[in-house]
Parts: C-alpha cells; structure tokens; sequence
C-alpha cells in the first residue's frame, strides 16, 4: 500500500558520494559543500512535540534505518541546480555506487512531465483541454453512462485527476510476465493486473487521483500524433527541457541497464527481476535522474515567469501552476502563495520512490530519487534539512503539542482495523506499548506512534505526521489535505 511513502564532511565520505556532474553554479553566500555537509549530517522527522528533544540523524544513519541503499539528489538554490550526485549503491551487496547519472524509476512524476508534452499539443492546436476526449481516441473509447451524460471526460480534467476515472495506480509487472497493450490496461482485460478504466461519478465534480486517466491520456497523445509514447514525449518534452538522460521506453532497454538502480522491498530485499515493466507510461514509465528532474521544473518556472518559453508557451505553464481542483494544476501539484508557492509530485512504484519540489519565485527545491519502498521516508526526512540550509519558505517539520491523556482512555482504541483503500481492504493495528499508543500498517512497517492532539480521538502520526481521528469503531487516516481513507475496528 502506497499512501502517499565523524565529522560532518567524513559523513559524506561515509557514504559514498559521487557527484558525477558538479560543473553547477554556486550562489553566493555559504559553499554549497558546507550546506550539504550540515544537511547530510542534520535530518529531521517529520514531526517535533513540544516539550521533547529534537531528533537529528545523519544521512548514513537513516538510510541504515529505512533500509535504502542508494539515494540520488540534485538540489536547486538560485534557480539553478547548485549540487548534483548519489549516496549508497544502485544495487544491496554490491559496491556499484549511485551517482548524478544514476537512473531511477520517477513512477507518479511521469505524469507531470507527460501534462507538458500534452499541454504543448494544445499549444499547437492538435488537442484542447476542455473537449470531450472521445473525440481523439480511435481504438478505445471512454465508455458512455449516466455520469457522461452530465459531464464529459476532458484533458484537463485527466491531468487534474477530476475527471471521475477509476484505478488509482498500478503495480507493473514482474520480469518474465507479460506485459498488456495500453488498451488492455484500459479494458481491464489480462494480462493486465488491474481493473478497467472506467467513469464512475460525474466528471469535474471530485478531485481522486487516477492514474487510469493518465493512461487514457496517453492513449490520446499517440493517437493524435501518430508516434509511439517514448518518441513523442522525447521531441516534446526531453529533448526541449535538455532531460539528456531520460526515456520513457518500457521496457527499459538492455543496453542502458548497466545506467540504473534496482529496486528493492521495504525490507531491503531486491526486488526479482531488478524493476518492474510499467506499459502505463504517462502514469509511472519515466526513467529518469534528479538533475534531469530539476532541469523540468526549472524549464516550466522559466516559461510560467515569461523568461523562457522554449518548453511551453507562458499562457499553457501558467494553466499547468494553476490550481484545478484539489491542490493539483494540469500535471504537478501547486500550493502556496508569493515566494512560498511551490509545484512537484511523489513517485512510488515497486521498489522506488521519489520526490521533486519546486519554488520558482524563491528558487529554491530539490529532486531526491531511491531504490526502495521506504524511500518516501528517507527523502521527507533528508529534504527538511535541506529546507533549512537553504531557507526554503514556509517548509520544515510539523510541530504538535500533546494533549494528556491517561492510559485508560487510551485503550478504547487498541484493536485492529480494516481500512478500505482504492477498492481494497487494509488492516491497520492500534496498541499500547511502553507508556505510548502505537499504530501499524502497510504504509508504517516499524509502527508510529500517535501523540494526541485533543480529548475527543483525535491524534498526529509522529512518522509521517498524518492526522489520525477515531470515532466509535470507525478510524479516519489524512494523510494530506486531499485524501481521507476510511476504516472500521474488526
């Protein structure tokens, strides 16, 4: 389950760091090697209580902990990438270290970088956003209901996850198991591992992320143009943005895997095969790096200022930053406001998990990729060090004042609960252990601990720093502002 998840320089030695491609520019103001170091040495949770010691770690500690073993980072001070290289291994037991050229899986950030290959086609006049997309699909179509009948499936209600599509993600698939066409991935139909794409409330009325839109909007963009996706997005988007290292071709080709990072579990295991095979390339194919990362949301910030509008057109990056629904815009996730609005996306697929932040008026952000199911963890933890070198605004650690509560009170909640997730079922364990009320779960392998935030069931998860509500026998998890899941005691 996938919610969105020495001395100080010796400790980068500790590492392994390689840089790889350093010829960057360095603001003025402290070396960006002594802002590294102090990061590298000064990760911090997600949460601080008041009242209780401040946590710090150093880099090398928290990948031992979370059990990654490789890290790859390209981080961006005065609007330019200032320092790019890798920490760890691309693979566990060997000694093949991650570097600023180290490919990764950017999973869910594919689909940000896709809107922008779709949002230069509306430039062109090939697509529109608000059209129904029936319109452009000749092998598949969205199949008409009484929700079609209100409303209509549109581009910019796919890229804005608001066009009331189902299938919330995809797991891929395994090396030596086939792989669908994308209109089997559509229809559900095997080989394909998840259910069909489908519209089941009325489009434009709810913001719910569906990675199935993304694959219809893929569907569209080879139609309409007639290339093949990888092509496509390669003269569209790589190539404009000088993304020199990444492809969208999946599978990845033999000759470039010698380039990558396996993946692995949550428990540092590899994962069988080395990666999994995404068909859903708009969705989760993108093979690709940090700085390549960076190098996109630089280009899209240039554009949505008027700087430089060789990736898009202003009028089409200022409707990309532009809130749709939810707190997503056309493609990547916007919040903020002034020098504290920001845009990015998270990216889990099987054995990966990245990250990219952006604040194009401050510029200010960061690209971190891993090789592990634990590397959303890893990454919150490393960038709120990095938020604090570099004076991110508005960005650092949640902090929470616990509200007494006795362990009489406490222990209505222990139990175990089933949590319904994107049509599937969960459980989740709430106990009391050594004075505190721990809960554990897909997301959580360790357990967290929930610190109590009022008298009436209501808590904050320290690891992650969800809000976590029980009300009778139900428990609601948030882990953001959009997504509610809901769950009832067994």
């Amino acid at each position: 389950m996938r919610l969105f998840r020495i001395s100080l320089f010796a400790q980068v030695a500790v590492l392994g760091c390689n840089s790889g491609d350093n010829s960057v520019a360095t603001p003025a103001g402290v070396p960006d090697s002594v802002h590294l170091a102090r990061a590298v040495a000064g990760l911090r949770p997600a949460v601080e209580v008041e009242g209780r010691p401040v946590a710090r770690w150093s880099l090398a500690e928290r990948m031992a902990h979370h059990k990654v073993p490789g890290l790859s980072v390209a981080i961006i001070a005065g609007g330019k990438v200032v320092w790019a290289g890798g920490f760890g291994v691309k693979e566990t037991g060997t000694t093949d270290s991650v570097t600023a050229t180290t490919l990764f899986q950017a999973a869910s950030i594919s689909k940000p970088v896709a809107a922008t290959g779709m949002l230069r086609l509306v430039s062109q006049g090939v697509v529109a956003l608000d059209t129904n997309v029936n319109r452009y699909l000749k092998s598949w179509q969205v199949p008409d209901n009484k929700f079609t009948a209100l409303e209509k499936v549109t581009l910019r209600r796919i890229a804005s996850h608001s066009a009331g599509l189902t299938v919330h993600g995809f797991p891929g698939y395994a090396e030596g198991k086939p792989v669908p066409s994308v209109v089997q991935v559509l229809n559900g139909q095997k080989p394909a591992n998840t259910g069909p794409v489908r519209v089941d409330t009325t489009p434009g009325a709810i913001w719910r992320y569906a990675g199935g839109g993304i694959t219809v909007e893929q569907l569209i963009l080879s139609e309409v143009t007639g290339e093949p996706f990888p092509a496509l997005m390669k003269r569209l988007v790589l190539e404009p943005a000088g993304m020199t290292q990444s492809t969208y071709e999946q599978p990845l080709p033999e000759a470039r895997w010698a380039e990558a990072a396996r993946a692995h579990h949550a428990d540092g295991t590899k994962v069988p095969g080395r990666w999994h095979t995404y068909p859903e390339m708009a969705a989760a194919g993108l093979w690709t790096t940090p700085t390549d990362l960076a190098r996109w949301a630089i280009a899209v910030a240039a554009a949505w200022a008027g700087a430089d509008t060789t990736l898009l057109p202003r009028a089409m990056a200022d409707q990309m930053l532009t809130v749709q629904k939810g707190s997503f815009g056309i493609g990547p996730s916007v919040q903020g406001s002034g020098r504290s609005f920001r845009f990015g996306h998270g990216g889990a697929n099987e054995g990966f998990r990245s990250n990219l932040l952006y604040y194009p008026e401050a510029g200010v952000g960061v690209a971190i990729m891993t090789n592990s199911d634990r590397g959303d963890a890893l990454a919150q933890e490393f960038q709120y060090a990095l938020a604090a070198e570099y004076e991110w605004p508005d960005y650092g650690p949640k902090r929470i004042r616990e509200v007494a509560r006795d362990s009489a009170s406490l222990a209505r909640y222990i139990g175990t609960y089933s949590l319904n997730f994107n049509r599937q079922t969960f459980p989740l364990a709430v106990s009391y252990q050594g004075g505190k009320l721990m809960f554990t779960f897909a997301g959580a392998p360790d357990g967290e601990e929930l610190v109590p935030a009022d008298s009436n069931g209501g808590f904050h998860g320290v690891g992650q720093g969800w809000k976590i509500s029980f009300s009778g026998d139900t428990v609601r998890i948030s882990p953001d502002s959009n997504m509610v899941i809901v769950g009832k005691r067994k």
